[in-house]
């Protein structure tokens, strides 16, 4: 297992451990519009290791624990580690483009920066195959892809947690482009399922531009 690996799983859990314990921590280093609209910039990345809840962090790293390898034995570690940040804060700043004026807007966890990093594994392998939670056979990661940023489209809307739904998408978008930057011949032989995983996406920046 990879040290970069380790140490962003070691900071996750350490980092939501503190915030579950105590909620003056939990709020400072939360995404909070309000906040960040006067100054308090360093939310945009700290929102990202903390967790709403137990089941909220362990859903987040266990799907790193699956995908980052597949990262860093394609790219590198140092590539991980830049679609992991880079995910992370495009997360944070779409979630500040949509909401932006809505100032009771509160977020956290490393969706967004995880988003990015399973994206980026999907668009190097689409076709290898996934195993769903009741669904008895495996499904191409394309077709994960592609529903997971349905379900996603269908948090923002419905805005009933804390979880930031909307970093998945700008944490989505970073995870697409990182490999067509870093390996751009793999990823013009797949051009196709990467297109359908787009198609959400597209929908839900029509959505957000209409909203403002």
């Amino acid at each position: 297992m990879h040290l970069l690996f380790i140490l962003v799983l070691v900071a996750n859990i350490l980092v939501s451990w503190k915030g579950f314990k105590d909620a003056h921590f939990f709020n400072r280093y939360a995404f909070d519009l309000s906040a960040i609209k006067q100054g308090q910039h360093w939310r945009m990345w700290t929102c990202g290791w903390l967790h709403v809840d137990l089941q909220h962090l362990i859903f987040n790293m266990f799907t790193l624990y699956f995908f980052a390898p597949i990262v860093i034995q394609t790219l590198g570690g140092v590539a991980f580690i830049a679609g992991y940040a880079g995910s992370l804060y495009a997360g944070s700043w779409l979630s500040y483009q949509v909401h932006k004026n809505q100032y009771a807007y509160q977020a956290v966890g490393a969706s967004g920066a995880v988003t990015g990093i399973l994206y980026t594994s999907i668009a190097l392998y689409p076709d290898m195959q996934l195993g769903i939670m009741f669904i008895p056979i495996p499904v191409s990661a394309y077709w994960v892809g592609f529903f997971y940023m349905v379900y996603t489209f269908y948090g923002v809307v419905k805005n009933n947690d804390r979880i930031g739904h909307t970093a998945h998408f700008g944490g989505a978008v970073f995870g697409l482009i990182l490999p067509l930057v870093l390996a751009p011949k793999i990823v013009e032989q797949h051009l196709g399922p990467v297109t359908l995983m787009l198609l959400p996406v597209v929908v839900f920046f029509i959505w957000a531009f209409k909203r403002r």
